[in-house]
C-alpha cells in the first residue's frame, strides 16, 4: 500500500475514499447529517505523515464506529474532484478547491451490530448496504464520476 507518493496538485486535499464491501458484495453507504439525501461512501483526509492505508482504516473507525476490515485493493491512481463553488467557500476556511482521494476497497469482516455512526463525531444519520450498480445514483452530482470510475477500477472484486 502506498502513502502520498505522487504529489498532490495545489488547492487539493489528501483524502482517502472506503469501498466497504459486506459478504454478499454490497457495498456499505450512509446519509451526510448535513446534506439532505446526499449519501456516501465513508472517506477522508489523510494526515500529515500519515500512510493511505492506515488514513483509511483510521477513517472507516471514526465514522462508523468500526474497522473490522480487510484491505482488498487500492486504487491505481488519485481520483480528483471540485466541490461546487458554494462549498469550496465554506468549507476547510476556503483552503481548498477540492479533494485528491485514494481509494481503498475492503472486505468487511464483522456484523451489521458493529457498525454504529453515532461516533463521536457524527458525520451519518442512516446507512445501508446497497448494490453497486445502485450507487451512482445515490451520489451528490459533483462526486458521482468518481463513483463511476471507483466502480469500475474494483468491478474485479464484486463480479461486474
Amino acid at each position: 500500500m502506498s502513502g502520498i507518493a505522487m504529489p498532490i496538485p495545489a488547492g487539493y486535499r489528501p483524502n482517502v475514499g472506503l469501498m466497504l464491501l459486506d459478504r454478499s458484495n454490497r457495498v456499505f453507504v450512509a446519509r451526510r447529517i448535513d446534506v439532505p439525501d446526499a449519501w456516501q461512501m465513508p472517506q477522508g483526509g489523510i494526515d500529515p505523515g500519515e500512510d493511505a492505508a492506515d488514513a483509511a482504516l483510521r477513517e472507516m473507525k471514526e465514522e462508523i464506529g468500526t474497522d473490522d476490515a480487510e484491505i482488498l485493493a487500492e486504487s491505481e491512481g488519485w481520483h480528483l474532484y471540485d466541490l461546487p463553488p458554494e462549498l469550496a467557500a465554506r468549507i476547510w476556511g476556503g483552503r481548498f478547491r477540492g479533494q485528491a482521494q485514494k481509494w481503498f476497497a475492503l472486505r468487511f469482516l464483522g456484523t451489521d451490530a458493529a457498525i454504529d455512526i453515532a461516533t463521536e463525531h457524527p458525520e451519518f444519520d442512516a446507512w445501508k448496504w446497497v448494490d453497486a450498480a445502485d450507487l451512482p445514483a445515490l451520489i451528490v452530482p459533483f462526486k458521482r464520476p468518481i463513483y463511476v470510475a471507483v466502480l469500475q477500477e474494483f468491478a474485479p472484486l464484486f463480479g461486474r
